[in-house]
Formats: C-alpha cells, sequence, structure tokens
C-alpha cells in the first residue's frame, strides 16, 4: 500500500531518532529546563532573529492552538479564522472548549483570510452600538500553508498584520507544515518575516520530521509573560521536556528543518508534473506538499486499492477531489509508483 494520506504518518527522521537513542540514558533536569531545551531556543531565536523571543516547546498542534489562545485572549474575546482554519475545521471545538468562539470569516485562493474582510469585520464590531453584547475579536488565526496548501504571499501577510496592530490584537500563525511553505519555491516569505510579521506562531515538527513536537514562538514577550503555569496547567507540559528540545535542537543544526522540507516539495511538484501529464486537474494549483486532485468518482475508488488518500470534497455527481500529501521522507520511488498507477 502507498501512503500519500498525510505527512505524519511516519516517525522521526534518523538525524532526530539517532539523537534520541545516544542520549537515551543522559539525566537531566525536567519541564525544559535541560541543556537541550535551552540550545534549542537559542537555535530557534537565531533562525527568527528574534534573540528576546520565548520559545516553549508542547506536544501537538492542537495542543498548541488551544493553549496559547486560551493563555492570551480575555475571557469575553474570541478569534478570527477562516472558515476551513485548522481550528475551526478539524480541532474537534479545542478552542472553544476553553470558553473562546472562533469567528469564521470566509476563506479565499485556498483558504486565506483576506486583510480587508478582517479590517471590515473589526470596523463593523466596535461600531455597533451594541458591540458589548457581542464576542469581541481578540485575535487573529492564519494557518501557512492553509488546509489547502496555499501560501500567503508577503504583501498579504503584511497588510494582515498591519490591521491587527491598529487594532492591537495579536496576528497567530499556525505553521503545523511551516517547513513546507518555507521550502517552496512559491514562496516570498521567510522565518524571519513571519516572526516580524506574527505576534505568535509555532513551528511544526509533528508533521516536519520530529517524533513529535511543536515549537511555540513568541517574539514579543511582552504580550503573554512567563507561561509555564498556563502550560502545566492545561496538561501540556512533559516531564521528560527534553525529549521535545532534543528534537528541535536536531532539527535546527546544520539546516535539517530545511531540508526535511524541501524532500517535501520537490516530491510533490514531480508528482504534480506527473498528475498534470496524465490529463488530471487540480481543486486549487499546487503550492506546497498537498496537492487536491479532481478524479471521477469511480476511479477513485480503484485507486484506494492500492493508495490510501483523503477524500475532499465532492466537485459534481460524478468527480471528487482527493488529497495527496507528499512528506520530509517521500521518495521518487513513491512518487513513480503512484504515477504508474493512474
Amino acid at each position: 500500500m502507498l501512503n500519500f494520506e498525510c505527512d505524519y504518518m511516519k516517525g522521526a527522521c534518523p538525524a532526530v531518532l539517532q539523537r534520541l537513542i545516544e542520549t537515551n540514558m543522559d539525566e537531566t533536569l525536567g519541564y525544559g529546563a535541560d541543556p537541550y531545551c535551552r540550545s534549542a531556543i537559542e537555535r530557534i531565536r537565531a533562525a527568527c532573529g528574534c534573540p528576546e523571543a520565548r520559545v516553549y516547546f508542547l506536544t501537538g498542534g492542537t495542543q498548541v492552538n488551544a493553549t496559547a489562545m486560551y493563555a492570551v485572549l480575555r475571557h469575553c474575546q474570541g478569534v478570527i479564522s477562516p472558515v476551513t482554519g485548522h481550528i475551526n475545521h478539524h480541532e474537534s471545538g479545542a478552542v472553544e472548549a476553553t470558553g473562546h468562539k472562533v469567528i469564521a470569516l470566509p476563506g479565499h485562493d485556498g483558504g486565506k483570510l483576506k486583510a480587508e474582510d478582517v479590517e471590515r469585520y473589526l470596523k463593523d464590531y466596535w461600531a455597533d452600538e451594541n458591540y458589548a453584547h457581542i464576542v469581541e475579536p481578540g485575535m487573529v488565526y492564519i494557518t501557512h500553508p492553509t488546509e489547502l496548501g496555499a501560501l500567503y504571499t508577503m504583501d498579504e501577510l503584511k497588510a494582515l498584520s498591519s490591521i491587527c496592530r491598529s487594532y492591537r490584537i495579536p496576528l497567530y500563525l499556525d505553521g503545523a507544515r511551516l517547513a513546507y511553505a518555507l521550502a517552496s519555491d512559491k514562496t516570498d516569505i521567510t522565518l524571519e518575516d513571519i516572526a516580524s510579521l506574527c505576534d505568535i506562531f509555532y513551528i511544526g515538527g509533528t508533521k516536519c520530521g520530529a517524533l513529535f513536537g511543536e515549537a511555540l514562538v513568541i517574539p514579543r514577550p511582552e504580550l503573554t509573560g512567563e507561561l509555564f503555569s498556563i502550560i502545566k496547567q492545561r496538561g501540556a507540559m512533559l516531564a521528560k521536556g527534553r525529549l521535545l528540545g532534543l528534537q528541535f535542537d536536531t532539527l535546527f543544526t546544520d539546516g535539517l528543518y530545511a531540508r526535511n522540507g524541501l524532500n517535501a516539495i520537490e516530491t510533490a511538484d514531480l508528482l504534480a508534473k506527473g498528475i498534470k501529464d496524465k490529463g488530471y486537474s487540480f481543486l486549487i494549483p499546487p503550492q506546497t506538499n498537498q496537492l487536491f486532485v479532481i478524479m471521477e468518482n469511480d476511479r477513485i475508488e480503484e485507486l484506494r486499492r492500492e493508495v490510501s488518500f483523503s477524500m475532499w470534497e465532492h466537485v459534481d455527481a460524478d468527480r471528487s477531489a482527493i488529497r495527496l500529501v507528499t512528506d520530509w521522507a517521500t521518495s521518487k520511488t513513491d512518487i513513480e509508483a503512484l504515477l504508474a498507477l493512474l
């Protein structure tokens, strides 16, 4: 069975696994107070160009989103998200379970928030004489890449950042697949740009070569203060915190994180070209490691026998879009085998 279901189906990239083995018998303090976490924090700060940023390591993306929003938002506030945003669509109401409404706005061009939509919503909210009876928008949430693999441009990110700062609310970027966004030849945004324009973001590890783990980065420490107690209170603090720090220390050594992202993009580009050559079309133009391919429904059922993938949406009575995902370890052999089936 060929697997193109998701980018967290494999374990860890060999370098991360090797470091975990090599340090297995080391004895360190817990809860992130170890040399591996300290080293990882400094490497991430350097990569982001933010020497003062706060960095915390948590185990999964849903946990990071819910914990960070619980920490930052006041009790009466909600978070603006595209309707297809992960917190609105695929996290089982985790953010709303903390007491904060997800305010869904339309997504455009592959699920991106438009700055003018956000500005209009904020302006209308504060102009409403009854605003005190309505959930206050206290944050803007985006993913890069989006749930449909689309990339924000520098101009789009700058516009969103400018609006958020003019209304004094934080811009939060979900970077579960950030390695793949940064590696794409279709992006004009760097990690330093994200750290400059976003107030909170996280660097995904689970889908990008780590066994598990995400790095929450807060370039503006005054926004949150110390989060240690809140992270522990929310059940997001590992006693063996070094297991997270060590992985990010490895990923941010000698460009490993970038190489992991590049492999997914190169194999996705190869797959996209082969699919196009065979006459198939895409739901949206491929930009990163997620490809949304439109196929006849009977063809999809045939493909299921030998390939795992995600059903995405029905296009018409006879056709649907499926999602094919490459990752840090997808090989050209995998791509050739899938194309041969097609």
